[in-house]
């Protein structure tokens, strides 16, 4: 790689970093805009690319912020080029939104014994696409709502089916929700105690996140989570953006008020993301890949449940 696209790589982890971290010290935490801005009469969900597939991980906190900066209320959005192969066009004057796509490039080098060896080296680029609000001519069916809409007793019941078909053990009681690694389970305060089911459900997502962290699910290692601040700050970080992407894939709209001791966490996140560019990225895809783990246990449950 050139040291001018080693140079434009860093400027994008710099140039997004900056914006969340300039968000977070005007007190709006990026990934929870959606549901703060007026707008949860309809529906909240993923981003979403052309061919109507989500967009996952960072690109899930700069569409959903670019969106509620710019009052769109579409969450589609299309290259230029796939505008064009629409037979639609992009408005003169409209400005797009970055996205990011990472990949990895191999790079020989000698190792200490002489031997030449390939490694991989991960990189990330960006890429601009706008929101079909911003286009012209695109086909009717851009402009229609492909969803219906879900009433809010299907919501739980379908919110309630998908913490089931995890096979978690959740337990009830007590007036803090935790997710305890030695027993292996979630402790929740009881469902009547919460403003309402929703904000019961993105707090149980939260638990779970962190409950995919054990090695035989996703992974993540949580032996400093009770010693290092720091550590804990980044766990929490995870749990809380992954609690956001299960909303709005499970379709449930809570008031997503800050929690007490995740107020505390906002000046860690700040000298995170300040001494480490990489760091909301990082954890934009471990929240990713517990979501994804938390979908995959979806078949698995319902086989289970169907046999028992």
């Amino acid at each position: 790689m050139s040291a001018k696209a080693e140079e434009n790589r860093v400027d994008i982890y710099t140039r997004i970093t900056d914006r969340i971290v300039s968000d977070l010290e005007n007190g709006v935490k990026p990934w929870t805009k959606p549901w703060s801005a007026a707008n949860t009469d309809g529906r909240i969900t993923r981003p979403l690319r052309h061919n109507g597939q989500p967009y996952s991980g960072m690109n899930i906190l700069l569409l959903w912020s670019e969106q509620m900066a710019r009052g769109f209320s579409s969450s589609m959005w299309m290259t230029f080029k796939q505008a064009l192969e629409l037979g639609a066009s992009v408005r003169k004057g409209e400005t797009g939104s970055t996205v990011v796509f990472a990949s990895r490039f191999t790079k020989s080098k000698i190792d200490g014994h002489g031997n030449e060896v390939d490694r991989e080296i991960p990189f990330l680029k960006a890429y601009t696409v706008f929101n079909i609000e911003q286009i012209d001519g695109l086909p009717d069916h851009y402009h229609q709502s492909s969803e219906p809409v879900i009433d809010p007793v299907a919501r739980i019941e379908t919110a309630d089916r998908f913490f089931r078909n995890t096979g978690s053990v959740v337990r009830h009681g007590g007036n803090q929700a935790f997710y305890a690694p030695g027993p292996d389970l979630i402790q929740m305060p009881a469902f009547e105690t919460f403003k309402d089911p929703a904000s019961y459900y993105a707090v149980l997502g939260h638990e779970h996140v962190h409950w995919t962290a054990e090695k035989s699910r996703v992974g993540r290692d949580l032996s400093r989570y009770a010693k290092d601040r720091t550590e804990r700050a980044r766990e929490e970080l995870i749990a809380e953006l992954g609690s956001c992407f299960l909303c709005a894939d499970i379709g449930i709209v809570p008031e997503l008020e800050p929690r007490p001791d995740h107020a505390s966490y906002l000046q860690s996140w700040l000298s995170i993301f300040e001494g480490d560019k990489r760091a909301i990225f990082q954890a934009a895809a471990h929240a990713q890949r517990a979501v994804a783990y938390l979908h995959n246990m979806q078949m698995k449950g319902e086989i289970e449940r169907q046999a028992a």
